[in-house]
């Protein structure tokens, strides 16, 4: 036996034995418990009824069988598991039509106190109000006007002899037909309350998403925008202090892209923007994230990369650009180079440092002559090797 079992007392040991730890089945047995418990005090009614001499005592002794085995069959098929495999495990369907039956009975058999059936029946269709489906409940009307007109025909005509004063049977069923009617509009109502705040709900859970894409995504190119790579930069610097592995950052420019703008206006501008970051993306990994840094500025961090395999990375998205020419929607195309600077993490330092590094690197590239990647320090795969 582990310590927690040991730890726990008695008492929650026996509420364990009884009602699972399983949180689903705790709530199914509980709500059959509270089930239960009305019920009991139904048949406890029906007792003081049977003592009072209104009703004989036979009948009520029968009933009283019949509802506590519904009531065990209940516990019994919910606390095994079995009832899970239906689509209602918690039965609450089946424990209505079960009880409106017995409701039924009890008005049969209660003789002149039979009107003690009317709240009973309240009481039943409460949980009907929260439990069932707005179908279900106009079929558990249709089934109560049936049951309890079966009921009223049975104590006019048959049991006990010489029946009720027709007036009153009516009056009974009136009333029947109100609580019955009236649980199933409030049913309705409460279906109707809860799909308008699901509705609500969803809606507001859209908007938010809506919202944090706004915060965090370039609205032209659709790329993750600065807030988000700052973000995804420290996660990836506690990262690397638990495991070590390499990482790369790499700061894209479009070479000459104010002229791209005064020739083009601004519509192809930004179109060359979006076909920059497409022509990216299908030349990078999926592990590896782009982002907007403001402008023509692009910034790409590649997590678990080495130099050898960001160096070919990095000429892989150099040469796709320099060969993918804009189509303008004037007519035309227009060619893009970007410029590239490459940095690695090193120990200790900081992804923030990082990119500087990176865009210095990025800064000597443009000097260079542009259309080229260019490694900040002693980054360049060629320099690591040799020195190693």
């Amino acid at each position: 036996m582990d310590q927690e079992a040991v730890a726990r007392t008695l008492p929650q040991r026996v509420l364990d034995a009884l009602i699972t730890r399983d949180p689903h089945q705790r709530l199914r047995l509980a709500m059959t418990g509270l089930a239960a418990l009305l019920m009991l005090c139904c048949i406890a009614a029906m007792h003081l009824v049977a003592a009072a001499g209104l009703t004989a005592a036979r009948p009520v002794h029968w009933w009283t069988l019949a509802c506590a085995t519904g009531l065990a069959a209940v516990y019994a098929l919910i606390r095994s598991g079995y009832s899970s495999r239906w689509h209602d495990p918690a039965l609450t369907l089946l424990q209505i039509v079960y009880a409106i039956a017995c409701n039924a009975t009890a008005y049969v058999i209660a003789g002149p106190a039979r009107g003690i059936a009317l709240p009973i029946l309240a009481v039943i269709l409460m949980f009907g109000i929260f439990g069932l489906t707005p179908r279900q409940m106009v079929g558990v009307l249709v089934y109560g006007l049936a049951v309890f007109g079966l009921a009223s025909a049975v104590v006019q005509w048959w049991y006990p002899p010489g029946g009720q004063p027709a007036a009153l049977a009516g009056a009974y069923m009136v009333m029947i037909v109100v609580v019955l009617l009236s649980s199933t509009f409030l049913n309705m109502r409460m279906h109707a309350t809860r799909e308008k705040l699901r509705r609500q709900k969803a809606e507001l859970a859209h908007a938010v998403e809506q919202v944090r894409e706004l915060a965090t995504r370039d609205e032209l190119t659709g790329l993750p925008n600065r807030r988000y790579m700052l973000e995804m930069m420290r996660l990836e610097g506690l990262r690397v202090r638990r495991g070590g592995h390499p990482v790369l950052m790499a700061q894209l420019d479009l070479d000459h892209f104010k002229a791209v703008n005064d020739t083009h206006g601004h519509a192809g501008g930004d179109l060359a923007l979006q076909a920059f970051a497409r022509t990216v993306l299908a030349s990078v990994r999926a592990t590896d994230i782009l982002a907007r840094w403001g402008g023509e500025e692009f910034v790409l961090l590649m997590a678990g990369t080495t130099p050898e395999d960001g160096a070919r990375l990095l000429g892989r998205v150099r040469a796709a650009v320099a060969a993918s020419p804009v189509a303008l929607p004037a007519g035309g195309t227009v060619r893009l180079t970007v410029s590239v600077g490459a940095a690695r993490l090193h120990a200790g330092e900081t992804p923030v440092a990082l990119l500087q590094r990176a865009d210095a690197a990025l800064y000597e590239a443009k000097r260079q002559g542009r259309d080229r990647v260019v490694w900040a320090g002693q980054d360049a795969p060629e320099t690591i090797a040799a020195s190693a």
